[in-house]
């Protein structure tokens, strides 16, 4: 095991903007929405097979954090690989009954991004990134014979989905309008890792926990817990890459147990400078284009960023720290929606009832979420007990 430093860092949260670092080694990352993260293999290339811990040099956990800050990695490419288990149940086909076929959801495009949150919900995915500074990002996923690709090229953002040879358009402008925009854009160890690191205040410890080897590189394990009692997270591990201070690969793990919940880190990267063609995009012949100004209102699903704090579009967040719940009115009076569909989303659920009425509690491994009969949500990654503590405090 490699020497380190191990810190209880309280308020140690990275400058907004040390030299700028901060922000350039975050906004070059792929846009992309993605609200759990995974599904099917793309067999590209497999995991390096690291072994041994690296003996690198005494660093701190301020130390560690101020060298993520200070990351001004702007170009690279390589894959990621990512899993998730968030311990949703088997819905058996109902996802394609509502609506969510290869057209995409409400009639929209299958090339919009936020066509793909419900896909990648569970299971492992394997990517192809590429950067080269804020105005050039690609990501592309392949499943089942076809691939998805998200390309971001100066002004425009192109999705494209060969299964139904559509068409997504967009501009920088419209997918930076408004903090939710820059939510949606997950997918990165560096998205997950910017996240986490805005839960570091007096509610979190913070340390240094030793060494490892990602994708041939050495790294630092920044480890990062709640203090909270009343929180699902056990910990969020961090690698940093020893060299350039960019994070490499991010896990979540449950307080419950088992498996993380989230596992996304590189498997193969490089920093040099993608050719310039990497970004080029045609729609090809005969694709169905949609532009984003005309696709209609477009629901935004809240990324892994709302596991540290942030609330839903048009709610507000109770709490502080890793126990604080996000909570919005959805306006929809009498609970669960009538007919089978609403019979069988209830009985995924705990009917409960407390000073807030009646409503059903779902639970995942990591987040619990409250509907109630008021037409309310409260949603955080916290226990079920805690959850209800906080709604009934609402009342």
């Amino acid at each position: 095991m490699a020497p380190y430093a191990s810190d209880d860092t309280r308020g140690t949260a990275p400058d907004e903007n040390p030299r700028s670092g901060r922000r350039k080694a975050v906004r070059y990352v792929v846009p992309v929405a993605v609200t759990g993260v995974a599904a099917a293999t793309i067999g590209l290339v497999p995991a390096l097979a690291d072994s041994g811990d690296p003996d690198l040099p005494k660093i701190s956990a301020q130390q560690l954090v101020e060298k993520i800050a200070r990351s001004d990695v702007q170009q690279l490419s390589g894959t990621v690989k990512i899993s998730t288990d968030l311990g949703l149940p088997d819905l058996g086909g109902l996802e394609s009954s509502l609506g969510s076929g290869s057209g995409g959801h409400d009639g929209g495009s299958s090339a919009d991004p936020s066509s793909k949150v419900t896909e990648l919900a569970s299971g492992t995915h394997t990517l192809r990134v590429a950067a080269d500074g804020p105005d050039k990002q690609k990501l592309s996923l392949r499943e089942r014979g076809a691939e998805y690709s998200l390309i971001h090229d100066g002004k425009d953002v192109w999705g494209y989905d060969s299964a139904s040879n559509e068409v997504f358009h967009g501009t920088a402008e419209q997918h930076e309008h408004g903090k939710q925009r820059e939510d949606e854009r997950q997918g990165t160890p560096q998205d997950f890792a910017k996240n986490a690191l805005k839960a570091v205040d007096d509610t979190t410890s913070v340390t240094v926990a030793g060494t490892e080897r990602v994708a041939g590189r050495d790294a630092y394990k920044l480890q990062i817990k709640p203090k909270q009692q009343g929180s699902t997270v056990g910990a969020v591990t961090i690698a940093v890459d020893a060299k350039t201070g960019t994070p490499l690969k991010f896990t979540l793990t449950a307080k419950s147990g088992g498996k993380p919940v989230v596992d996304t880190g590189f498997t193969q990267v490089s920093f040099a400078k993608p050719p310039a063609s990497t970004f080029d995009f045609t729609p090809p012949k005969g694709a169905k284009v949609t532009e984003e100004k005309d696709s209609g209102k477009r629901e935004h699903a809240a990324g892994p960023g709302a596991l540290f704090g942030g609330a839903a579009q048009g709610g507000k967040t109770i709490g502080k720290g890793w126990t604080s719940v996000a909570t919005f009115d959805t306006g929809a009076k009498g609970g669960m929606p009538s007919g089978s569909a609403g019979g069988f989303l209830g009985s995924l659920g705990d009917q409960v009832s407390g000073d807030f009425g009646k409503g059903t509690v779902f639970s995942t491994r990591l987040v619990n979420a409250l509907i109630t009969d008021d037409g309310k949500v409260y949603a955080g990654a916290v226990t079920k007990q805690t959850l209800l503590k906080t709604a009934n405090a609402e009342h």
